[in-house]
């Protein structure tokens, strides 16, 4: 049995008056989700538990089949693990964002996504002038980076994610709790570094959006998580251009295959990542594609983008591997969201996603396309999201 599982980050999404009333996934032409829809089962999950902030984290380990209450230590650890970062036992890592925050309020959580040169030399000039034996910084993907204090495992410090405050006065969401001082003073300090920068010089002249500061949040110690061929009995590949997957995948022991051109942007290599995918099923029992291009754009709030990455989505990746697994003699393919991420808001939410799934073993049931709608009337309902994987793999087989 072959099995892949397609992530398209953070497509889900709520009615959209500029849409008609529709969402962006129910807009979109995505007709080989569509045909996994009429061919298999649809369905909601959910990934973020009661009480969990709803990000990419907590979700994604839902969604590969790990519950966040027993294995969720932090985000920056599981991207530090993508980066081979080592964490002592009272270390802390911080996701470390390059945000550009003007007048006070947060204008970019991603500093005009700023490219991997520029944040390559700005994280470095923050190492030399700010660095010491307690903290570094880890230089990461465009304007995700992270931050490692050692011997900081007493801190109880609440962070926001920046990319939940966009537009906001930053005064009411600076980092809080025991040990917060030292963590806001590291960002003040970082506003002085990197405010007269020649890079950031360079794109004001351009009329781009600057770093002018670091966010630090996503805070956490090392994580220690089962292999995916323990908890399941098969061996997986990811494709992924995040840090954060990466970093889960290598938690649970899966192979990382690299994709030239892509970005973890709009802009993202589709084509190759359907490639990749195709070609790894040939040395893998299972195969995870994530795509991060959904959730940008719902964080811009650009409907028509995030209905394009949709569609890209379901060209290239979603449409070659399901040529590819209907080759096979026995295949399962599953599409779901981490979480959703409104055009609207601009954020995440903790509403429960839609998911499609086709193959063998699974009968399928009278709904016709993938959406929110059609998932929401469905008689399958997941919770807790980590009992999704388990159903993918097992459901309607014979133990």
């Amino acid at each position: 049995m072959k099995y892949v599982l397609i992530l398209p980050d953070g497509a889900a999404d709520e009615p959209n008056p500029d849409l008609g009333g529709r969402t962006p996934l129910e807009v979109a032409r995505i007709p080989h989700m569509d045909w996994i829809v009429a061919n298999g089962r649809i369905g909601t999950v959910r990934t973020i538990p009661k009480g969990f902030t709803p990000g990419s984290d907590v979700a994604t380990l839902s969604v590969v089949g790990y519950s966040p209450e027993r294995y969720y230590t932090g985000r920056a650890p599981l991207e530090a693990a993508a980066r081979r970062i080592p964490i002592g036992p009272d270390d802390l890592v911080f996701r470390c964002n390059l945000v550009t925050i003007v007048d006070g309020a947060m204008v970019d959580f991603a500093a005009g996504h700023i490219s991997q040169p520029e944040a390559e030399q700005l994280i470095a000039e923050l190492q030399a002038t700010l660095g010491d034996d307690k903290v570094s910084f880890h230089s990461g993907v465009s304007y995700r980076h992270l931050v490692k204090m050692k011997e900081s495992g007493w801190m109880k410090v609440k962070c926001t994610p920046p990319h939940d405050i966009p537009g906001q006065a930053v005064g009411g969401h600076l980092p809080s709790g025991k040990g917060s001082e030292a963590v806001r003073e590291l960002m003040e300090r970082s506003a002085a570094v990197l405010g007269n920068h020649k890079i950031n010089q360079v794109r004001r002249d351009l009329g781009e959006n600057p770093a002018t500061s670091i966010w630090l949040w996503g805070q956490g110690g090392s994580p220690r998580l089962p292999s995916f061929r323990e908890r399941f009995g098969v061996h997986g590949i990811a494709i992924a251009a995040v840090d954060l997957i990466r970093g889960i995948a290598a938690c649970v022991g899966w192979k990382l295959i690299e994709v030239e051109g892509a970005t973890g942007y709009l802009d993202t290599n589709y084509h190759g990542k359907g490639e990749a995918a195709v070609r790894a099923l040939d040395e893998a029992d299972f195969v995870a594609v994530h795509v991060e291009a959904p959730d940008e754009a719902g964080h811009n709030g650009d409907a028509a983008a995030k209905i394009k990455a949709l569609e890209r989505v379901d060209e290239h990746i979603v449409g070659p591997v399901l040529e590819k697994l209907r080759t096979l003699d026995a295949w399962r393919i599953l599409c779901v969201p981490d979480h959703p991420t409104p055009v609207r808001l601009k954020t995440h939410t903790a509403a429960p996603v839609p998911f499609c799934m086709a193959g063998g073993g699974l009968v399928p049931d009278e709904a016709t396309s993938f959406s929110e709608t059609e998932a929401g009337e469905s008689d399958l309902h997941i919770d807790p999201g980590h009992e999704l994987m388990e159903y993918f793999l097992k459901s309607g087989r014979e133990s």
